[in-house]
């Protein structure tokens, strides 16, 4: 017919349009220069148009990293036919970006636009004490590994992926400080005790502390002395504690031996004792040999613990005091007595004074406890020329005699008695017999020195 001849030529126009239409990037699809956008035309005016002489009624789909799968009511040699329905997708790493399924439209147009878009993720922010590094970047399939500085470890995922979705695998990861600071302590130490003392005086130097993450060590707690200390005998440990900023800590410790060299201990001599400074025995100690009263001492007074752990000198003896009646004043007589031993006194007119005999039938009988006390009795008794002055076994002469009288103002008209102490003074008067219990409390309550009283502390009361 005619007007299908006139139709003719408009078609081959509408082809050469076509053919010359040029590929947009990204778009997916070739089209018309000039537009991009799916435009609908007036329906061409009837009769219909020969489909078989024009089978490529809209543009041929080509998506760029995509593909179309299409369906024609002709076959499958027109796919783009009038009323081909096409369904597009991306390969592998893209996304379709318009609708996932277009139709060959009259006006020669497809339905709709679409093309691929490189699937990415979000670019990973930074960790904070680590790095990552990633595979492909922020494509998808890349693979981010996090690691972290030295002295730090991960917490939470070691790897992440950017998935099909647009976002990453798992969560985002931390670096914390899970390690402990190391610590090393001064190496242990053994010392001599000083001399004189039990004690040595030791300094050390601090830790060396170091933290492996951010080098900042909080703080350093010791237990126990300071440097510096003085250590008794003995083993001691020293320990120190570090924390760093993270409050993980370490802790590291060392010994410190102090020895205190000893010399063997020394024996009291027999009517004797010792009084030693320090412990008694350990290097430095001095010991001075000292005798109980109406002994003197015979050989070295003072011995000393050397380094060698051997004492100086050799032990003395305590022999009996030896009384020398047989000097020229009653001073002589009573220094030989001077701080060694104390003195009683007794005067009476004649030997059988009933005050007299009852005075020496109790202190006979309280020999034990006078020796303990350091007391020495004196016997002044009778009338000159027959006056009688003994002690013990030794006689005084007629001069002694008289000389004591008038140095102590003892009377011979009646009984009389006076105590004196070690220094020679005269402490207490009697003009009755006094009991050895009273005698014996007033001596131990007002005579006798700290180094007596701990002597007899210590030992006790060997005559009860």
């Amino acid at each position: 017919p005619r007007m299908a001849q006139e139709a003719a030529p408009v078609l081959l126009v509408v082809l050469a349009r076509l053919v010359s239409s040029t590929w947009h990037e990204g778009s997916g699809y070739y089209l018309e220069s000039h537009t991009n956008e799916v435009y609908a035309e007036e329906t061409p005016p009837e009769p219909a148009l020969d489909y078989r002489r024009v089978p490529q009624w809209c543009a041929t789909l080509n998506i760029h990293r995509g593909e179309a799968t299409c369906y024609s009511p002709r076959g499958s040699s027109y796919r783009s036919s009038l009323g081909t329905r096409c369904e597009l997708s991306c390969t592998r790493g893209y996304r379709l970006v318009g609708p996932s399924a277009v139709q060959c439209l009259p006006n020669r147009h497809w339905s709709g636009m679409a093309y691929c878009r490189q699937i990415r993720c979000h670019v990973l922010p930074a960790v904070l004490r680590g790095s990552y590094v990633c595979s492909a970047g922020v494509q998808m399939d890349s693979r981010c590994d996090y690691t972290c500085l030295p002295g730090y470890q991960l917490e939470g995922d070691r790897s992440r992926i950017c998935m099909e979705d647009g976002h990453w695998s798992g969560s985002e990861p931390i670096c914390v400080d899970l390690e402990p600071p190391k610590i090393r302590c001064p190496d242990s130490r053994e010392r001599i005790a000083e001399p004189g003392k039990l004690t040595a005086t030791i300094y050390w130097d601090p830790p060396r502390v170091r933290d492996s993450a951010d080098g900042v060590i909080k703080r350093v707690m010791l237990r126990g002395p300071e440097p510096g200390s003085e250590f008794p005998e003995g083993e001691h440990v020293i320990r120190y504690t570090a924390h760093d900023q993270a409050y993980n800590r370490a802790s590291c410790k060392f010994s410190i031996r102090v020895q205190v060299r000893r010399c063997p201990v020394l024996k009291p001599p027999q009517n004797g004792y010792i009084s030693c400074t320090s412990d008694g025995n350990n290097y430095g100690a001095t010991c001075e040999y000292l005798c109980d009263g109406g002994y003197e001492r015979q050989g070295t007074s003072l011995r000393v613990c050397q380094s060698t752990q051997q004492w100086t000198g050799s032990q003395p003896l305590c022999a009996p005091m030896q009384i020398n009646t047989d000097v020229n004043s009653a001073a002589s007589l009573l220094d030989q007595f001077h701080e060694k031993r104390r003195l009683f006194v007794i005067s009476a007119p004649d030997p059988s004074n009933r005050y007299y005999k009852m005075q020496i039938s109790m202190l006979q009988q309280a020999a034990c406890g006078l020796d303990l006390r350091h007391v020495t009795t004196i016997e002044l008794v009778g009338q000159p020329p027959h006056e009688v002055g003994r002690i013990r076994e030794h006689r005084l002469s007629l001069g002694i005699i008289e000389e004591l009288r008038r140095f102590l103002h003892l009377t011979r008209s009646h009984f009389n008695a006076v105590l004196l102490d070690k220094a020679g003074t005269d402490r207490e008067r009697y003009i009755s017999p006094v009991s050895p219990d009273e005698l014996f409390v007033f001596i131990d309550t007002y005579l006798l020195s700290e180094r007596e009283a701990a002597r007899r502390a210590q030992s006790g009361d060997p005559c009860e």
